[in-house]
């Protein structure tokens, strides 16, 4: 089965280059064609409570097999997108696999192989473009498709980009269903907890670059029978001479519930504290963060606030069933084990990267980061703080044979006394390599 998936990929691909032969030299000429590997070590360790697991860990190889056309030649340009993924166990022994944390579950166990395809079609005109399918990955500030574990997330629908005028990116687009980055089916669309599919999420918004430093954004989305939001941010860098910089990122979220959510309908509630017990959603989030630059050098320092009557919410595949195993939102606090996102939540953070290219050493980074967030609400309303601290050494060969292969250590502590929350200790491992095959 997983030779006939790929095998089917990878065939559907060639086909479509060889017919497009007539058609146009740019559709070939443009066209790209990799294939990532991913290797992947995951080790959880939940330092505190009674419940099970207290320990989970797993070890998976990743392939990922991505082609993307050029367009025709016209007015009007016409291509294609294929995307093959192929997931296998290579450990996860009894007792050391939970859920859908890095591959998915099968009576308990870590399914030894696991696979996907997708494909979109896309149309161009102008420096408009229109894209339909299922192996969409937007990375957009009211939605970002989860990279975190051993395949991605992708989502199924439809998106148009457009640059006609210079300076501003403008897109907009309607999502139906998702396939989680530990799974192989797809599933509908939800928030966290919410049980019901809403297969129905619009968003429309703009990137404007005012000046060679200073962007701002914004955003609208709607998950329909859930939520609307709102996104505005600005980021601005400001030169100070020889290879230094101030870097300003400022972002606000304004998220109110909507359809069945607003009436507290069973099946569309959200998790975690929420005022009156009512599953409703209403939040504004807003955060900032500065960084200094110097040299390989990189300090940031930053706050974030999570209003009171909800926590942050963002699309979320839920308890929808099928493709569920994580997901991504949009916020500077979004760490390794937890994203700082409870209802009431104040988070000072800080960060310091070193390039040690400035060494002599192109390819070498490291990262070190501390959150602290205090009178985060418990979905019982108590109130608790919590840290994280996250470290990371990660080096990619910049010549010879090997050059691209990268290698990441990714280690993080969660602390909390947050009710229901543990404290949690984790390690990533990950080799990675892209092999270019056009």
């Amino acid at each position: 089965m997983l030779k006939t998936k790929l095998g089917f990929a990878i065939s559907a691909a060639t086909l479509g280059m060889a017919l497009s032969q007539t058609a146009s030299a740019d559709f070939i000429g443009d066209s790209k064609a990799t294939v990532g590997l991913r290797n992947f070590y995951f080790n959880n360790d939940n330092r505190s409570g009674d419940a099970d697991p207290s320990y989970s860990e797993e070890w998976a190889q990743g392939f990922m097999f991505d082609y993307k056309s050029g367009f025709t030649e016209g007015t009007v340009g016409f291509g294609i997108d294929a995307l093959a993924l192929v997931g296998l166990r290579l450990d996860s022994g009894a007792g050391r696999h939970n859920g859908t944390t890095v591959s998915p579950d099968e009576d308990g166990s870590a399914r030894h192989e696991w696979s996907r395809l997708g494909a979109n079609a896309k149309v161009r005109f102008s420096k408009t473009t229109a894209t339909y399918g299922s192996a969409l990955m937007p990375k957009l500030p009211i939605l970002v498709a989860n990279d975190g574990r051993l395949l991605p997330q992708t989502f199924e629908g439809g998106m148009i980009t457009s640059n006609e005028i210079d300076g501003l990116t403008l897109t907009g687009g309607r999502l139906e269903h998702a396939v989680g980055r530990a799974s192989t089916n797809r599933s509908g669309l939800s928030v966290n907890g919410g049980a019901e599919d809403s297969n129905e999420f619009w968003f429309a918004g703009g990137d404007w670059k005012a000046t060679k430093d200073l962007t701002a954004q914004y955003y609208f989305a709607k998950l329909d029978e859930y939520y609307k939001q709102h996104f505005v941010g600005l980021t601005h860098v400001l030169p100070l001479g020889d290879k230094q910089s101030f870097k300003t990122d400022l972002r606000y979220f304004k998220t109110d519930s909507t359809g069945a959510n607003s009436n507290g309908t069973a099946g569309h509630r959200f998790a975690g504290y929420t005022k009156n017990n009512s599953g409703e959603i209403d939040n504004n989030t807003w955060s900032a963060a500065f960084t200094y630059s110097l040299a390989g050098h990189a300090f940031t320092l930053g706050h974030q606030r999570v209003s009171d009557d909800s926590g942050f919410a963002q699309l979320n595949q839920g308890s929808t069933g099928e493709g569920n195993g994580g997901a991504s939102v949009y916020l500077l606090t979004d760490r390794q084990i937890t994203a700082f996102t409870r209802a009431g939540e104040n988070t000072t953070f800080g960060q310091y990267v070193y390039d040690f290219s400035s060494l002599g050493v192109p390819g070498l980074k490291t990262t070190l980061a501390y959150l602290k967030g205090v009178d985060g609400r418990a979905t019982n309303g108590n109130r608790g703080d919590e840290w994280e601290r996250d470290f990371a050494v990660e080096y990619v060969i910049q010549n010879g044979a090997a050059k691209g292969l990268g290698f990441a250590w990714r280690n993080a502590s969660l602390r909390s006394d947050v009710e229901g929350q543990r404290d949690i200790d984790q390690n990533r491992v990950i080799v990675s390599y892209t092999l270019s095959l056009l």
